[in-house]
């Protein structure tokens, strides 16, 4: 009787000894893919990470160098471009080639801060510019030919008398000349090249009017 109680026991230790890893394994089936899922969340949470900032790293560099958003107030550029219309400025252009005559350029005002004014360069760097009563553009003596003026120049203000353009200089107008501050007026004058934001690309608002900007 005491070997059959002691063999019982032998065999009962034996299955509970036997019985302890899946003890373990029933109380936490789950535990590797928990460890697994915490793993690929993190995983998922550093890659948004990055995404998020290197689109935020191009958008930066894209505004500063490449184009940047800008939105026409006034009627000096119809018919060519109207008020409220939303363009994209590409910046890049200019830091591989330079500006040319009939381009439509951004540049600050000098007299107010992060005021931008558009107009459509004329005369170009080392050149002579006159405008006669009759609203004749006159490029070193020659009579310029051209068809973005809206209407027949009526006011040639300082450039009545010849202006004579430095080497890093641009002399420019608005394309509805009656109603634009220009290189006509003293406080527009000439525009410096450094001054330049860019050139005007493409107009993406109002969207029946999306379209490139019609340069020279």
């Amino acid at each position: 009787m005491d070997d059959d109680l002691e063999y019982f026991d032998v065999r009962k230790n034996t299955q509970e000894k036997k019985s302890d890893p899946d003890e373990k394994v029933k109380k936490d089936p789950d535990i590797k893919k928990r460890k697994k899922s915490k793993k690929t969340g993190m995983q998922k949470f550093l890659a948004d990470s990055l995404y998020i900032l290197a689109v935020l790293i191009l958008a930066v560099l894209f505004v500063k160098y490449v184009g940047q958003r800008t939105t026409v107030i006034g009627s000096s550029m119809e018919p060519t471009l109207s008020d409220g219309d939303s363009l994209i400025v590409d910046k890049l252009t200019y830091r591989i080639s330079d500006p040319k005559r009939f381009d439509v350029i951004v540049f600050p005002f000098q007299y107010e801060e992060g005021t931008y004014y558009i107009k459509r360069i004329i005369g170009l760097p080392g050149e002579t510019v006159r405008i006669d009563e009759d609203g004749n553009i006159y490029i070193n003596g020659n009579l310029l030919t051209e068809n973005y003026g809206a209407a027949v120049m009526t006011d040639p203000g300082i450039a009545i008398n010849e202006i004579v353009i430095g080497e890093d200089e641009y002399f420019v107008l608005g394309d509805n000349r009656n109603h634009s501050s220009d290189s006509r007026t003293q406080a527009v004058g000439l525009v410096k090249r450094e001054d330049i934001l860019g050139r005007a690309f493409i107009r993406i608002f109002p969207l029946r009017k999306i379209g490139f900007v019609k340069h020279g």
